[in-house]
Order: structure tokens, then sequence, then C-alpha cells
């Protein structure tokens, strides 16, 4: 088996990606001095002979932590000190690595196998070459810290002094990996490998890129969805000061099939291109074009292999004919995907029926650093640099739209400055890339705040209807959820408590729309959560029940005998998270004297169970704790996951509470942070307590899973406080 062999053979076995890296030692030579000096081991393991070790990060880094998570793992079965690691941002490269983007909380789950496969390839090669240096047994090789050691011999040599004969030895196959009491890096804690960069401010973002001779853009997109450009004067903008060129760019050419993240809110759209970030944003304003409504049009797309025809409809829309058409859509009948028992018969037989609605509005992202990318576009090569989460697939869309072979772009990957979905769709890196190739220069494209928030890409609205029968014995016998949204439905049908009723029944709907949706903090789970999740604890009430031994009873039925067969939880893992939530929090001694209130959701592989205690105050939430557990597999940054777990809280928290995109004439009402209001630092909880079930269960979903349950929790702990049910999304508006 070669080298490129191996490499692909590992990432098909996984179902992860391919990884190539060096490993990090000593900083005495400079990074940009190493490439003629590093020896490669096996495709992935690169070291000098000083024994200067790198590992490269293939995935992009958006706040999530993978930077170091995915070096730990490399790190930990190769035996180096991970503090003295060089961890590289990797560039894209299809080559080396497969599903090299953020996305689904997955990259340290799929990569699990293929990142300690790796290690421990690189570790076994230097452990040959020392037997056949020294002329010993290999299995009396053993390795410290990047050191080889022969104890009967006192032999001893690092890595670097190896790595040249290693080098030329075969790559090995079914290396045994550790066992995961021996780990010494996954598991404890590491600090950020970024860290001293974010706190001193140097060049990480995408926003920071500076290149001589570059010129800055912007583009103009029509102020509403349901619009096209008609007519745009172009020359009033050229005699500005400052500016180089004005003119019209069609992201997509007119009948091409787009893919997955091929989504764009506006083709069209008008670029300006200057001398400086502030000549363009004054040429914007005097910008002179028209607009007009568009036509109903159909538009091909492969949905990561499966093709459809989507239909776009025109018109100018409004977030009261939204609702409309939703309270509409819930009159008539869904679709069905699951039905489980006689529904009709328990709701008919039953004692009490419990039926409540509920709605979550569009979400805008409003991440911290605005869209933004740089691209050289020359002849027919493209260099390229910025954040975006999906590059391998839009540099296959820009490939298309240039004509440019794919391995005539280099996308070098920077820090995301916020995503969570945002940057799934990167038609801007397409966009920049255009107006390069069009002004013949490298060209920085800038989103302003109002750009993006208008532009979309965002969270669906939804509404969902909940129906639970209760027999005498205020037993659930019967459990009914109907859901839909503009335009996506966020269902999921083989969720609990699906499998643990007997009589169950999951239908959906959708509303079309033009209005630009996609990918948010764990997609269409963070409303069905909140919606579900509120709806159990008042059922928990009316049948006289503790809110949290309601959903163990269930779980409990899920797991001795579960209805149906395609449960996607594990009902002994869900409940092992719910009690310890229960335990940190105290819930059984402080319920009654306490505000407090529970969630618990299962999403991304993962599980989270959440408990927020607050009190009400001349009408301000003042939120006092959050206990948060989460069952995620074998942790491996503990302080990274942490963090996640915090801002998804607080992100939650925000958005329950105040999130809000409303369009009237499809322009949306909210265009910066004065009219969409974000969580302020004094609404945040005073302490969040985060705790795992601890456990020896390969990585799961972190990223998101913390988020969803947020929502239902809060709304449970406002009903605590304020006697008030809360339906309808966002919160503070029903406080009032």
């Amino acid at each position: 088996m070669n080298r490129r062999t191996f490499l692909k053979s590992s990432a098909i076995s996984t179902g992860g990606f391919m990884l190539s890296f060096s490993i990090v030692g000593n900083n005495e030579i400079k990074a940009s001095k190493l490439s003629d000096l590093l020896i490669e081991l096996n495709g992935f393991v690169k070291i000098t002979s000083e024994n200067v070790i790198q590992i490269m990060s293939p995935n992009p880094e958006g706040g999530q932590g993978v930077k170091t998570s995915m070096p730990m793992i490399v790190a930990e079965e190769l035996d180096v000190d991970f503090k003295k690691v060089q961890v590289i941002q990797a560039d894209l490269d299809t080559k080396h690595f497969t599903r090299q983007f953020i996305g689904g909380s997955q990259a340290i789950h799929q990569g699990w196998q293929t990142l300690r496969t790796a290690g421990a390839t690189a570790r076994q090669m230097l452990r040959q070459a020392a037997a056949q240096q020294w002329q010993v047994p290999l299995e009396e090789i053993s390795t410290l810290k990047g050191v080889l050691i022969h104890e009967k011999s006192g032999k001893k040599a690092t890595y670097g002094e190896l790595a040249n004969i290693a080098s030329k030895i075969p790559v090995p196959t079914d290396i045994p990996l550790k066992s995961v009491k021996d780990f010494n890096i996954i598991g404890k804690s590491q600090q950020n490998v970024d860290i001293k960069k974010l706190i001193t401010g140097q060049p990480l973002f995408g926003i920071d890129i500076q290149k001589p001779g570059m010129l800055y853009a912007m583009v103009v997109h029509p102020p509403a969805f349901g619009l096209r450009l008609t007519s745009f004067n172009a020359e009033p903008l050229k005699k500005m000061k400052g500016i180089i060129d004005a003119f019209i760019i069609n992201i997509f050419n007119e009948g091409y099939e787009k893919t997955f993240f091929d989504t764009t809110s506006f083709n069209e759209v008008i670029a300006i291109i200057g001398t400086s970030t502030w000549h363009v944003m004054q040429a914007k304003k005097r910008v002179e074009a028209t607009w007009e409504p568009i036509s109903s049009y159909n538009q091909r797309r492969d949905m990561l292999g499966r093709k459809i025809v989507e239909t776009i409809p025109g018109g100018l829309e409004s977030s009261s004919e939204h609702l409309l058409k939703m309270q509409e859509r819930m009159l008539q009948p869904g679709t069905i995907r699951r039905k489980d028992g006689d529904v009709e018969t328990a709701f008919k037989n039953a004692a009490i029926i419990i039926e409540k609605i509920y709605t979550g509005p569009f979400l805008a992202h409003n991440c911290m650093e605005p869209m933004n990318f740089f691209a050289d576009v020359k002849d027919n090569k493209v260099e390229l640099a910025g954040p975006l989460q999906k590059p391998e697939f839009t540099e296959q869309s820009l490939s298309a739209r240039l004509n440019i072979p794919l391995e005539n772009i280099n996308i070098k990957m920077t820090r995301l400055g916020g995503g969570f979905g945002r940057r799934s769709y990167a038609h801007w890196l397409i966009e920049a890339a255009l107006i390069s190739q069009k002004v013949k220069a490298p060209v920085k494209l800038i989103y302003t705040r109002e750009d993006d928030m208008t532009a979309g890409i965002y969270r669906s609205a939804y509404m969902a209807k909940f129906k639970a029968a209760l027999d005498s014995n205020n037993q659930l016998i019967g459990f009914h959820v109907k859901t839909g949204g503009v335009p996506e439905s966020p269902l999921f049908p083989n969720r609990f408590p699906a499998g643990a009723v007997d009589n169950y029944l999951a239908e959906d709907w959708t509303v079309p729309s033009n209005i630009t949706v996609g990918s948010f903090r764990a997609p269409r789970s963070n409303f069905m959560a909140a919606a579900e999740q509120s709806f159990l604890d008042e059922v928990s009430e009316v049948a006289g029940k503790d809110p949290i031994d309601f959903r163990l009873d269930l779980l409990k039925r899920a797991k001795e005998n579960p209805v149906g067969k395609n449960n996607e939880y594990d009902p002994e893992r869900f409940a092992k998270v719910i009690e310890l939530a229960r335990e940190q929090s105290g819930w059984l001694e402080n319920k009654e004297k306490r505000k407090m209130g529970f969630s618990a959701y299962f999403c991304h592989d993962s599980y989270a169970a959440h408990v927020i205690d607050l009190e009400v105050t001349d009408g301000q939430t003042i939120i006092n704790k959050v206990y948060c557990a989460l069952d995620c597999g074998i942790v491996v940054n503990p302080d990274g996951a942490r963090n996640l777990a915090e801002g998804g809280i607080i992100d939650g928290i925000g958005a329950a509470m105040f999130g809000k995109m409303t369009f009237e004439n499809g322009e949306p009402h909210s265009n910066n942070f004065h009219s969409y209001r974000m969580i302020r630092m004094n609404e945040a909880p005073k302490l969040i307590d985060v705790q795992f079930v601890n456990n020896e269960i390969a990585p799961t979903g972190m990223g998101e899973p913390a988020y969803p349950p947020v929502f239902g929790a809060l709304a449970n702990a406002l009903y605590k406080a304020t006697g008030r049910r809360f339906y309808d999304q966002p919160f503070e508006e029903n406080m009032k």
C-alpha cells in the first residue's frame, strides 16, 4: 500500500476526511523556512532532523476549537508533547483531505479514527526506524513525548534524528491504537493554539488581509426579496474620487444546476471597486438603479446527489402573509412522516387532550465579522483567501463559473469571525473572483453589516402544533406533531418522544418563499426543541408529574419496550444526561423555591439537558445560573468543549428572548443592531455550570447540541416566574 492509497483508504473506511499534516517541535526554525528541511513520513507526518514537528489542521476554524482539538488527536497517538507542537492551518487540499469543512458538528466525530490512525502510523514507522538502526526487536522500542527509547541498551533518539530513516520504511497497516485509559493529551484541557494571536490582535481573519496593489470592492443588491435589477447608471460613480469601476455581475450563469451550498439571495448585483473601503462606501450611497418584481421560476439543484427542481415564487412577501399561510396549512392535511399505532382511536378515547401551537420567526446570523473574501484572478490561475465553511464545494462552483480547472484554484482559509451556517453559502467568494477577473487586479470584497443582515441567509420561520392524549390515569397514550415553515419544515419524525408512545403521528408541510434561508446553528432542531420541550412541560403539569420524571418515564419505556424501529436516539444515554442535570442543579431540593425550567434534546449524535434558574424583577429577566449536562462521548479538549457549550447557551438565550427578522413587501425590517436586538452582556447568565457524562464512546457533536435545549428551558423557567406559558418567539415581546 503506497502513501496515496493509504490516505484514500483511511478516509473511505472512516467516513471522515483525509489528513495531511506535519508535526511540531522547537520554534528556532521559522515555519516559512521549513519546506526544504521537512522529512515526509507516510504522507501525514513531516519532521526535521532538528525535531521540528508540525501538525496541519485541515478544517476551517470558526471558534469551535478544531484547530486545537484535531491536532491533539494526532499528537496523542504520535506521542509528542503537545505544548511543543506547532499547528498550521491547512489550505484547501482535496488531494489529501476530505470533508475539509465546518458543518453538522461532525469534524471530530468523523475524523476521530483517521486522525488517530495518522498519528499511530507515523509513530510506528519511527519505532521501526529505531529498531532497524539499533538492531533490536521492534517490541522493545517505546516512545515518550517525541523520544524513541530502548531501555535495555539505554539508547535514546528524538523523532527528528531518525525521521529520514523512517521516511524510507513502507507505510504499515492495521496499527493498534491506544486504549482510552492511556490517553495523555485527549481529555485534558489544552490552551487554544491561537490564543496569543487572538488576544494581541494579530492577523487571523479574512478582514485582516492586505496585499500589494489590492483594490476594495462592495456590492449592491436589491432592497427587497422578490426584486431584480433592471437598470443601473455607473457613470456618476466612476467620476467619484477613489472609484476605479462599477458594473453588474451575475454570480451564476443562466441554466446552471446549483449544488446544495450554491444558495444566494440575489444572483445579479452591482459591484463597486475603489482604492479604499471609505471611497467605495461613499459611492454605494450614490447608486442610481431601478428594480422590478421577479416572476416565479424553477431552478435545478443537485442536493448532494439528489436531483430536484426547486420552484421560487415571485412577488413581494410580508411576515403577516407568512403567518396567515402557515395557519392555513396547519388546517390542511400534512405529509405523514411517521405513524405508530392507532392515533385516531387514542385521541377519541382520551380523558384529557392538550393542544398547543408554537411559532418561531426568521432569524439572522449576525456574525461579528461581516462577509469578506480576497481574490486574485490572473489568466487561468486563481488565488483566494478568506473565511468560509465549505471550501471544497465553493471551489467546485467557482471552477464551473470561471471555467478554470480546480487544480488552478488555491483557497487559503482564514479564521472565521462567526459562522454557524452563514458562511456555508459563500457566493461572495465567487463575487470577489468575478470582480478581480474583470478589473484584472487583486480585490478584497467586503460586505457592510447592512449588506449581511438584509441579504440573508436566514433561519426559516416555523410553526408547530402539538397534541397529547392522556388516559384516566394521566398516562400519555397519544402524541401528534404537525409542523412546517417558510420555506422548510423543521420536523425530525424519529426523535424523542417517538419510540416512547404507543400511538404517535408526525406530519409536516411547507410554504414556498423567495426569502433565502439556510443552515443556522443546529438547523431545525433549534425550533423543534423549543416547541417540543415547552409542550412536554405543559403535558407533565396536566398529568400531575414532575417534568424530569415525566421524561425519564418515557425514556424508560423507549429503552425497555420501544415503539417502532427507526428511533434515532439511545434512551439510556438520553436518560443519563437528564439525571446528571437533575443532580448538578439540585432540582429535587430547589425546584419549588426557585424559578427553574428544564429542557433536554438529542441532536448531532449528542445529548444535552439544561436547567435554568432565573427571576423576573420589574419586568427584567435575570438569569442567575444555567446548569448544562452534555453527553458528547469522549471530550477531546474539555476547556474548548465547555467554551462551546457556554457560547451556545448565551447565543440561545439571546435568540429566544430577542431574535426576530420580519419583512414588509420583501424588505427586511432590520438592517443593523439598532433594530435587530441582540443579547447584551448584563443579560447573560451570571453563572454557567457545564458538566459532561463520563464515558468512552467515540466523540460525537459538540458545536451545536447545547444550543437547542436553551429555548425550552428558558420558556419553562419563565413560566415558573410569571405564571404564563410562552408559545411565540421572541419571548421578550410576550413579557410586556
